[in-house]
């Protein structure tokens, strides 16, 4: 483990420490999310079809993509904590021009620039983590920080729709704009609470930067590390970013429950991350991953086939879809974080990201070729997106004892 240079060695520190690693990944998950709520409204005001919508969420997710590979040459040559800052500031920047794009094709390279910074602070917070907790403690550690993902569903998403519907004067600026804002905080937060990590400067590169990439990438180790985070985004990102739709075409429920629907989402995930993080402590994150994935399977298949049921059921179905789809990441990414040694830890997470947002860009296109709207209004063929996360799911459960088979983990 790498010596973080604290002040004081104090839980409190800890928890402010983490506290402002969370509130970075809350503001740039939000960021991505809050742009599938907002389909109708982009439409709408920017004139826009569906197709020229969908260029616009996978500018960020492949832009995320490019911009974990090109971080590769830089990520551990600096300074854990200045780069993190600084490449927060820019992704402040680039929210803010989001929110005063004049038209749709500004607004295209503002998303695309959002993403690329955006994409490269999802892995360098779980660098840190791992290069500051210990292994036995950071399933707990990642489970605080990733439940930023629950935070911003429970308040975020719909406080930023809340502002967007009733403000008409910014409409869908709103949210990009209060996102910018909600950064700057936590930017200085994260000034007065992040300490300066060097640990991984013991060991200095020699040679291609390319090859030392290179190397990272082909190490049979790490191609089945990234076959394995890729089939997990795959799993759920073929089937989330359609759930709403389905839902209001096909099981009847009214647009207006669809915020209740991801605040109970939010808020039961937010309990349980810090569970499912301390249940892979102690009892091995391999066990644990797997139970999940299994169980997983189950909301997964019930709601790409759910008929139309009682609000009770829906909620309770897609509760379970959210705590278990995003709880296998908590398990996974500690796994995946120990995986290589510290002084390629920036190198090999950022790799990651890459597969983890070209992934989830796949996924979306791939189930968008699939799934179609009938002439009654009504989706068809969601089914077969189910059966082919499921089946995703399963090759996770099986290939995880060979991401850390030699490890008592």
């Amino acid at each position: 483990m790498i010596n973080i240079q604290l002040p004081r060695e104090a839980k409190k520190q800890e928890r402010f420490f983490l506290l402002a690693l969370a509130g970075i990944q809350f503001t740039h998950i939000l960021d991505f999310m809050i742009m599938m709520p907002l389909g109708p409204e982009f439409i709408r005001a920017l004139d826009i079809n569906t197709h020229q919508f969908g260029l616009l969420l996978s500018s960020y997710t492949f832009a995320a993509a490019i911009s974990g590979v090109c971080a590769t040459y830089y990520i551990d040559r600096f300074e854990r904590r200045q780069l993190l800052l600084s490449l927060y500031a820019c992704f402040i920047i680039a929210t803010l021009a989001c929110g005063l794009a004049p038209n749709y094709h500004t607004l295209f390279i503002a998303r695309a620039f959002a993403g690329a910074f955006g994409g490269i602070l999802g892995s360098l917070v779980q660098t840190i983590v791992a290069d500051s907790i210990p292994f036995e403690r950071r399933g707990k550690a990642l489970g605080t920080v990733m439940a930023a993902f629950s935070v911003s569903t429970v308040a975020g998403v719909p406080l930023s729709l809340f502002l967007s519907n009733n403000i008409p004067a910014l409409g869908w600026r709103a949210p990009f704009i209060f996102i910018a804002l909600i950064s700057s905080l936590i930017l200085y937060l994260g000034y007065r609470n992040i300490p300066k990590i060097v640990g991984h400067f013991g060991h200095i590169h020699e040679g291609s930067r390319f090859r030392q990439i290179w190397n990272v990438f082909s190490a049979h180790q790490h191609l089945r590390a990234f076959l394995f985070i890729g089939l997990i985004m795959l799993t759920g990102f073929s089937v989330i970013p359609y759930i709403a739709l389905y839902l209001t075409a096909n099981v009847g429920v009214n647009v207006s429950y669809i915020s209740l629907i991801y605040l109970c989402g939010g808020v039961a995930t937010l309990v349980s991350s810090r569970l499912i993080g301390h249940l892979a402590d102690r009892f091995g994150k391999v066990k644990v991953f797997r139970a999940l994935a299994i169980l997983s399977l189950i909301p997964l298949l019930l709601t790409t086939n759910l008929p139309q049921v009682p609000l009770w059921v829906v909620l309770l179905n897609s509760t379970s879809f959210f705590v278990l789809i995003s709880g296998r990441m908590i398990p996974a990414m500690a796994m995946m974080s120990q995986i290589v040694e510290a002084r390629i830890r920036g190198t090999f997470m950022s790799l990651v990201g890459s597969v983890q947002m070209l992934a989830s860009g796949i996924a979306s296109v791939v189930a968008g070729m699939v799934v179609t709207i009938g002439v009654d209004g009504r989706m068809q063929h969601y089914n077969l997106v189910g059966y082919g996360a499921a089946l995703c799911g399963l090759l996770t459960f099986f290939l995880v004892g060979y991401i850390h088979k030699d490890k008592a983990v």
